[in-house]
């Protein structure tokens, strides 16, 4: 499953897992994005849409 936002393109970000001996190793922060059915441009369309786009009302769901 690709895991970015079909609306505002949000995707993947990196980071650090740091412990407690401030020693760091990489890790990937993953977008919380849903499988919804939403109307884009007048026509209904299936996609991932992340959690803030469908909380602020970027896309009506149908």
């Amino acid at each position: 499953m690709s895991r970015v936002c079909s609306i505002c393109g949000k995707g993947r970000t990196s980071g650090n897992n740091v412990s407690h001996s401030n020693r760091k190793t990489r890790r990937a922060f993953s977008v919380n994005v849903q499988k919804v059915t939403y109307k884009a441009d007048g026509k209904v369309e299936n996609g991932y849409v992340c959690a803030r786009c469908l909380k602020s009302n970027k896309v009506e769901r149908v």
